[in-house]
């Protein structure tokens, strides 16, 4: 797999930090197949963080609350990191595209 550049966002929400993730060249492109849509152009600035080189990124997922990830290269980080699993990888034109939750449950 070529490595290329990855734009990665975080916001602060009262639950936790929620990345945004997308490979670059995706951004402002427009994907459906008649079931489904991922428009990367109309919600480009969700998406358009820091430009960080691929093997560069490193997550902290136990400060992260969610996780909203675009593209074969930003998935791919997710499932090496084993935040998620190829089973949770879903499709859009080919595109692929992870959406990321962790539940935080009371402590007993």
């Amino acid at each position: 797999m070529a490595s290329g550049k990855i734009y990665i966002k975080t916001y602060e929400t009262e639950k936790g930090t929620m990345i945004a993730m997308c490979d670059e060249e995706l951004l402002g492109k427009e994907f459906g197949d008649g079931k489904a849509k991922l428009d990367l152009n109309r919600y480009a600035s969700f998406y358009k963080g820091e430009l960080q080189e691929e093997g560069k990124i490193s997550i902290d997922m136990e400060s992260i609350y969610s996780a909203n990830v675009v593209g074969e290269r930003s998935v791919a980080i997710m499932i090496r990191t084993g935040v998620a699993t190829e089973d949770e990888i879903k499709r859009v034109s080919g595109i692929p595209f992870l959406q990321v939750y962790r539940v935080l449950g009371a402590q007993s």
